[in-house]
């Protein structure tokens, strides 16, 4: 079992807060050092309250999906013999409301271009080898994942 952290941080600052009327801008920080500039969507929080040039949950969550499915699908063809030179994916994600009325990612659609040099998968390989990927992403395998709330009372 693995276990995977991020630290969350958002600080008020001078704003009044209680108005609503505050910067939702945070940082994403991982334990390899990395920070993340975060925000709510500019679509689901109006401007100037998000920050339009920040990451958001949404945007992270599609990321991610596309992200998995890729580091599977590179690996599936370097086992198989096959060079990848280039891959790209345009991943799109949509927000409606769901099967009990809430607003929710409802579908999230990966376009994995994928550049081989060399010999390259026919069709029906290269298919097999995305739906291979897909099964095996651990993120496409959580989306129905327990989320719970564990909250640090001081």
């Amino acid at each position: 079992m693995s276990e995977y952290k991020a630290e969350v941080i958002w600080h008020r600052g001078d704003q009044v807060f209680d108005d609503n009327r505050y910067s939702r801008r945070h940082i994403w920080r991982f334990d390899g050092g990395a920070e993340v500039i975060a925000s709510s969507s500019p679509q689901v929080v109006p401007l100037p309250y998000s920050d339009e040039l920040a990451v958001d949950p949404e945007e992270a969550f599609v990321a991610s999906l596309s992200s998995c499915h890729m580091l599977w699908f590179l690996s599936i063809a370097a086992r198989r013999g096959f060079r990848i030179d280039r891959y790209r994916d345009v991943a799109s994600g949509l927000m409606a409301k769901d099967e009990r009325g809430r607003l929710a990612i409802t579908l999230v659609v990966l376009h994995p271009e994928v550049h081989f040099s060399g010999v390259a998968p026919a069709g029906e390989e290269l298919r097999g080898m995305h739906e291979a990927a897909h099964e095996a992403c651990f993120i496409a395998n959580s989306v129905r994942t327990e989320v719970r709330c564990e909250p640090i009372i001081t």
